[in-house]
């Protein structure tokens, strides 16, 4: 039997807005949150007991352009929705960027019921970029955006920039434009060629847009080809080689999702149902050597790998313990090295998601992993005494975040390992010297090229010069050049790197 501290989730609700349905930012956080409560068997009164809160941060609050958007704003999230629930938590969060934050919330919080300083915890998020962005172009009400003026929340999270200043100059400051730069480098290592490559991240995804087109929550439920997801076509166009418009996450959606947290003590005062229960076994939260441009190479991840150790050795299970998975799946790349890291095939008959994955079932933000963990609730609960794993990835495969889930009860008193004592291994790890000025004879480590809706636009180079530094670079504007490097592997090829200002702009020109 569970103890009195013994963390559980107890509720959970999500909901898709179809087109001009949503409510606006605050509403959306609200019905998730008693979405969540109802799925408890709770009335909305048992809100006004949470003694904890949190609001994954909107991707409106995310800084860069986005934060330049002319549109109202809530000054605080938190405090807000506590407001209206009738709840006065003892502590509110509003979270830095990531899509691992999810499942970095939850294991917070059953640490903090574990250890006593909580008893009822909400977690809520919600993205709304497909009705705001409808909106602000139409030049609708956006109203329903704002809310209540009010003092900056408490954030929580990691909120280090994902990238350098340089590192942003050449254009890595965008999922698109950079994850391209891991898939060129883990093709290059498996040894395929392009066009074998491209069909193998098709059949990669075929099967979660199938999961999509059963699940009534996803934004894109339709179940398409590998052939149609992974070539281009009239409306598949190339977005960051080698990935099409269906290999994207897609984050102008229009969705919400909550998850209550409550100690034994309190789901048994609350009344609920023994079958409603759902308890975390395992967890780890790791990152990897922060920027792109410092990470031991582009094929791998330590960082995977090690959270996910740490979090099945928690657990007492191993992969093939798992009835349920869903791994990330902001692009191809993070299931690849999510199966490669951890242990899980890549035709794995089990499946990989369980929602469908972000480019169909939508990447709603830095909250697709609320999604994840609601719809993995209801998977376990459907199979008592099935484990489920869970895997939330932030910025550029920088922060991860592992969870595993069961109806069975823990045994013996909830604790987890520090973090701090695993991710001293990935800090440690050796990787290579980093040129901000390079000049001379260069060679590729990997690369992409980035097309524009009507034109192929810029050619992003990592590379190494003749002293084996790493160094970040753009191409020249060339469509000759830029095509070429699309159509034949440019890993290996040499060339000439020169800098301009201060390193603000490097170009690197293939032989």
């Amino acid at each position: 039997m569970p103890g009195p501290r013994t963390p559980v989730l107890i509720g959970a609700g999500q909901r898709t807005y179809r087109k001009g349905q949503a409510p606006g930012a605050l509403a959306m956080i609200e019905e998730a949150a008693r979405l969540a409560a109802a799925d408890a068997g709770l009335d909305g009164a048992a809100l006004q007991q949470i003694d904890g809160l949190a609001v994954v941060g909107f991707t409106i609050d995310s800084g860069g352009n986005v934060r330049e958007l002319p549109i109202p704003r809530i000054a605080n999230p938190p405090a807000a929705l506590a407001a209206r629930l009738k709840a006065a938590p003892r502590r509110s969060l509003y979270t830095h960027m990531g899509g691992n934050t999810p499942q970095a919330l939850v294991n917070w919080a059953c640490a903090e019921i574990a250890e006593g300083r909580h008893d009822l915890i909400l977690l809520t998020g919600a993205e709304f970029l497909g009705d705001l962005m409808r909106r602000l172009k139409a030049g609708d009400d956006l109203s329903m955006y704002g809310g209540p003026e009010g003092d900056a929340p408490e954030r929580w999270g990691d909120g280090r920039p994902g990238v350098t200043a340089q590192e942003r100059k050449h254009g890595l400051d965008f999922p698109t434009n950079t994850y391209p730069l891991f898939e060129n480098a883990l093709r290059h290592q498996r040894g395929r060629g392009i066009e074998e490559h491209q069909l193998a991240m098709g059949r990669l995804f075929a099967p979660f847009s199938k999961v999509a087109a059963g699940n009534p929550h996803a934004w894109f439920p339709t179940a398409r080809s590998a052939e149609e997801i992974a070539f281009e076509g009239p409306d598949n166009r190339m977005v960051g080689f080698p990935y099409t418009k269906y290999l994207n996450s897609i984050i102008q959606v229009d969705q919400a999702a909550a998850v209550i947290v409550a100690s034994t003590a309190m789901a048994d005062a609350l009344k609920v149902a023994a079958e409603k229960r759902v308890y975390l076994h395992g967890c780890a939260d790791t990152t990897e050597l922060w920027h792109p441009l410092d990470r031991v190479d582009y094929h791998s991840s330590p960082a995977i790998r090690i959270g996910a150790r740490e979090a099945f050795a928690m657990a007492g299970k191993t992969p093939a313990d798992m009835a349920f998975i869903d791994l990330y799946s902001c692009f191809p790349v993070a299931v690849e090295l999510g199966c490669q890291e951890i242990g899980f095939a890549e035709d794995d008959p089990r499946g990989l998601t369980v929602t469908g994955g972000l480019p169909y079932f939508g990447g709603p933000g830095n909250n697709y992993v609320m999604h994840s963990i609601a719809e993995m609730m209801a998977r376990v609960r459907a199979a008592p005494g099935a484990f489920g794993f869970v895997s939330g990835n932030g910025w550029f495969l920088t922060k991860h975040a592992f969870g595993i889930y069961s109806t069975t009860a823990n045994a013996g008193a909830w604790a987890r390992r520090d973090p701090k004592s695993y991710q001293k291994e990935i800090d440690a790890l050796a990787h290579p010297e980093i040129v901000v000025e390079p000049s001379g004879p260069a060679t590729v480590e990997t690369y992409t090229v980035i097309h524009a809706r009507d034109r192929v636009r810029l050619g992003i180079i990592v590379g190494r010069d003749a002293q084996g530094r790493r160094f970040v670079a753009n191409t020249p504007e060339d469509e000759g050049v830029l095509m070429d490097l699309q159509a034949r592997d440019a890993i290996g090829r040499t060339g000439v790197v020169a800098s301009f200002d201060g390193g603000m702009r490097n170009v690197f020109t293939p032989d």
